[in-house]
C-alpha cells in the first residue's frame, strides 16, 4: 500500500513555568508524525522533555529510517512487529510511528483505537489534575483550576512539601496523591513523610526514592501505609518484574514504553501480578494524551491532563466530565 508522510516539530508551552523535583521548565520539544495511506491521514505524536535520552534530531532519523524500508500492509500487528523491532531503544520516536499506525487503522475501520484493542471505554477511572510545586499563591490559582477533578496530583520532592500540602489542604476536600520524581534520598525521612501524609488521607505516592536506590525502596514498601507506585523505575515490560516485589503498582507512559501496544502489555502485566495501574503521560497535545487514553478501561487511575496544563495545544482539547476524561 502506497503512503506518505511528514514530520513536524512543535513546541508545547505551558501556561506557567512548571516545577517538580528535577528543576523548572516552560515546555517541550514535540515531533508529530503526519501519516497518509488511502486518502486517511492519522497523526503520532513523541513528546521529549529534557530528562530522556531522545531528542528532535533522534526522532527524526529513527523515523526516516524506519519508513525507508517500511512496507505498509493492512495488518495492524505486522506493522507494529516490523516498527518493535526496528532498532533498539529509541521508544518516543517509536510511540510516535505506533500511535500514527494505530490511529491510522482505527479511522480506516471506522472505529475508535479502544475498540481495535478489543477494549472497553467504560467504567473509566478519575483522571488527575497536576499541581507543580511552587509559592503558596500560586498553588491556590493552581487549586482553582483543578475545579471538577476528583483527584489532583501533587508534586514534590523539594524544602517545602509539607507546606504545599497543607496549602491545598486549606483551599479543597479533593482526594490528593503525591508524585516526588525521586526526590527524597534518604527512607527513613520518606517514610516519615509517608505516614505524615496518610494521616492526611493521601491516595497514593509515586516514585518517593531514586530508583537505583532498590534496598532503600524494598525496605520502604515493606513499611509504607500508603500505596507506593513506580514511575522513573519502570520503562518498559522487561523492568516489571525487576520491580514487582517493592513496589504496589506501576505508571505506564507510552513515551517511556513504545507506544499503544507496548504499553497495553505493560498494563496486562501489572494487572496479572495483582500490582495497581495508572496510566501516566509526559507533557503531550491531545494527540499523545488521547492515545493512552485508549487503555483507561484497564486502569485504577489516569494522570492525562497535558492539554490542560498547556497554552497552545495544536489540536482540539480532550474533554473532562466529573473528572473523567471523555474517550
Amino acid at each position: 500500500m502506497d503512503f506518505n508522510y511528514r514530520l513536524q516539530h512543535y513546541f508545547l508551552k505551558f501556561k506557567t513555568p512548571f516545577a517538580i523535583a528535577h528543576g523548572t521548565r516552560d515546555g517541550t520539544d514535540i515531533v508529530l508524525l503526519h501519516f497518509t495511506c488511502e486518502n486517511i491521514t492519522a497523526v503520532g505524536e513523541a513528546s521529549l522533555p529534557p530528562y530522556l535520552a531522545e531528542n528532535k534530531e533522534s526522532v527524526n532519523d529513527f523515523i526516516n529510517s524506519f519508513f525507508k524500508d517500511f512496507k505498509f500492509t493492512n495488518d495492524l500487528n505486522t506493522c507494529l512487529e516490523y516498527l518493535h523491532q526496528h532498532k533498539s531503544g529509541n521508544y518516543a520516536a517509536k510511540a510516535c510511528i505506533d500511535i500514527a499506525l494505530h490511529n491510522w487503522f482505527a479511522a480506516y475501520r471506522q472505529i475508535p483505537v479502544w475498540e481495535l484493542l478489543g477494549l472497553k471505554n467504560n467504567p473509566l477511572p478519575p483522571c488527575t489534575f497536576t499541581i507543580g510545586m511552587g509559592a503558596p499563591d500560586v498553588i491556590r490559582e493552581k487549586v482553582k483550576e483543578a475545579s471538577g477533578f476528583n483527584m489532583i496530583k501533587v508534586k514534590l520532592g523539594g524544602e517545602h512539601d509539607k507546606q504545599i500540602i497543607e496549602t491545598i489542604l486549606d483551599c479543597t476536600n479533593t482526594k490528593l496523591c503525591v508524585d516526588v520524581n525521586q526526590g527524597w534520598k534518604d527512607p527513613d525521612f520518606a517514610l516519615d513523610m509517608i505516614h505524615w501524609l496518610a494521616e492526611r488521607n493521601i491516595v497514593f505516592v509515586e516514585q518517593p526514592l531514586p530508583k537505583s536506590d532498590k534496598q532503600g525502596q524494598q525496605w520502604l514498601f515493606q513499611k509504607s501505609p500508603l500505596p507506593i507506585i513506580a514511575d522513573e523505575a519502570v520503562q518498559t515490560i522487561e523492568d516489571i518484574d525487576a520491580v514487582k516485589d517493592f513496589y504496589h503498582g506501576i505508571n505506564v507512559k507510552l513515551m517511556k514504553c513504545g507506544g499503544i501496544s507496548p504499553g497495553l502489555a505493560m498494563v496486562r502485566k501489572a494487572k496479572l501480578l495483582q500490582k495497581l495501574v495508572l496510566i501516566g503521560s509526559m507533557s503531550e497535545t491531545s494527540c499523545g494524551i488521547m492515545a493512552a487514553a485508549q487503555l483507561s478501561s484497564l486502569a485504577k487511575w489516569v494522570d492525562l491532563d497535558g492539554p490542560l496544563l498547556a497554552s497552545n495545544n495544536p489540536f482540539e482539547n480532550v474533554n473532562y466530565k466529573n473528572g473523567i476524561l471523555q474517550i
